[in-house]
């Protein structure tokens, strides 16, 4: 979901329970965000061959209201941070693209998370992000907006799939959480870390992760016949909170 800015002419209960709501914040945050590699990238490496892309699985029974711990919108964040790329990426910026409207349930007699966000309301290049991130120079208001329209209409096709879907399911204990996501049409499978804390009844489960755009078949931002454009991989962080 990283952007180049082009200048407009007109102005992802149990500790199971937990782990699941973590792994499913991480890859929802990859949704935003999902193009080929840049041609800036010297590696020279052939990218690694996307997750496998699965038929989405029938609704499993919803848990009773009892047992249901519900996403703190307002205490979590996904952060994905995208990079710029090409023969004169020094002339764009990276970007860091969030969502601060996780919604959801965790069932930890299921071991099962559910969440989702919508694209059209991330945020672009939030000057404290930014500044986790290790990103100096910030950006101006106008490059900003530009980066979000490029982002929602060229890239990820906001109108047509305005949602990014999330389910995290626990297997035994100390095993990655299995993550679907489901971005731009497509579902990915993913095995995923988290670390989880439980303070005085409110869990919190977060982490890193790196994911590719082009595993959701997006194609990555880039004008100038590729001389500036974003890269694929995208650099996700993430904090979810349930109670």
């Amino acid at each position: 979901m990283t952007h180049t800015h082009t200048p407009r002419k007109t102005n992802t209960p149990s500790t199971s329970a937990l782990r699941a709501l973590a792994g499913a914040a991480l890859m929802a945050t990859l949704a935003a965000c999902s193009p080929p590699r840049a041609p800036g990238d010297a590696s020279g490496a052939a990218a690694p061959p996307p997750p496998p892309a699965t038929t989405a699985a029938a609704p499993a029974p919803a848990p009773s209201a009892e047992h249901v711990l519900r996403i703190d919108s307002a205490a979590s964040l996904i952060a994905v941070t995208v990079r710029r790329g090409g023969l004169l990426a020094r002339l764009g910026h990276d970007h860091v693209i969030a969502s601060r409207t996780v919604s959801g349930t965790v069932a930890p007699a299921l071991n099962r998370a559910d969440f989702q966000f919508r694209l059209d309301q991330l945020t672009v290049d939030e000057p404290e992000l930014r500044r986790v991130a290790g990103l100096e120079k910030q950006p101006s208001a106008d490059a900003i907006d530009g980066t979000r329209t490029n982002m929602l209409t060229k890239v990820l096709d906001a109108e047509r799939f305005p949602v990014v879907s999330v389910r995290a399911e626990r297997g035994a204990a100390g095993e990655p959480l299995r993550v679907a996501i489901t971005l731009h049409g497509v579902t990915r499978n993913y095995a995923i870390p988290v670390d989880l804390r439980d303070d005085n009844g409110v869990m919190t489960v977060g982490g890193t992760v790196d994911l590719n755009q082009t595993d959701f078949g997006l194609v990555p931002f880039s004008v100038m016949g590729g001389a500036m454009a974003v890269q694929d991989k995208m650099e996700l962080r993430f904090s979810l909170v349930a109670k």
